[in-house]
């Protein structure tokens, strides 16, 4: 198996480090949503695109480790691909940590396999992670956010509580079919509905805000779309 090794700075109540971590198994959940009303309007911006209804909901695709990236700009092929904010679960050297990713995906690709979809973008993650015990007992209150350039200006895309998806503890039981993620594994929880429609931009900003502990998660990347001919 495969692995790649991100460099992360854990920021815990009392201090950071610097931790290498070994990615073996890189997981999307799909179609988490809490709230029925909010799963159903996301159903329907991607059906709007060309994109199926899921046959079950959740739903788990395996991308490859190596889509995993933190430096600060991707390469797709052409222009139909966007960024998606998610809460990502990681497992790694016996403990749980938190962090925040886009799921960045090719739209066109979407509309005739999922699963090719999800392989063909890199998966942005930022290089910072909270420890899981300092945001257990008020996971409800984080919140995720991101930001598209519109015009040569960053125009909020998306913004909700992580309690708009399934909770962490019930998406890794269905996927591991345990209490803990396997070693290594790094899962992106799902998304939020975008504000005017799912759409394509040359730059992407996602953060994860905990507002309890007064603290947030940054990162962005440019887009650089390769030529495609036909």
């Amino acid at each position: 198996m495969n692995e790649v090794t991100l460099t992360f700075q854990v920021d815990t109540k009392s201090g950071s480090a610097q931790r290498d971590i070994a990615v073996r198994e890189a997981v999307i959940a799909g179609w988490t949503g809490r709230d029925v009303v909010a799963l159903e309007k996301h159903i329907v911006e991607l059906e709007a695109l060309g994109v199926a209804r899921p046959a079950s909901t959740p739903i788990f695709y395996r991308v490859a480790a190596a889509r995993l990236s933190q430096v600060g700009y991707i390469e797709v092929s052409g222009s139909e691909s966007s960024g998606e904010v998610e809460f990502v679960l990681l497992s790694a050297g016996g403990r749980r940590y938190v962090g925040v990713g886009s799921d960045h995906t090719d739209r066109k690709v979407e509309t005739y396999g999922v699963t090719v979809s999800k392989q063909m973008c890199e998966k942005p993650i930022a290089p910072v992670l909270w420890e899981w015990d300092e945001v257990a007992v008020h996971w409800d209150e984080l919140v995720l956010r991101s930001y598209v350039m519109d015009k040569d200006e960053w125009s909020l895309y998306q913004e909700g509580p992580v309690s708009a998806m399934r909770a962490p503890a019930d998406l890794v039981a269905r996927y591991a079919r345990s209490e803990t993620l396997p070693e290594g594994t790094a899962m992106f929880c799902g998304t939020l509905a975008a504000r005017g429609g799912i759409r394509p931009s040359s730059r992407f900003w996602f953060e994860l805000e905990d507002p309890v502990l007064g603290r947030t998660i940054r990162h962005r990347y440019d887009v650089v779309e390769l030529p495609v001919h036909d």
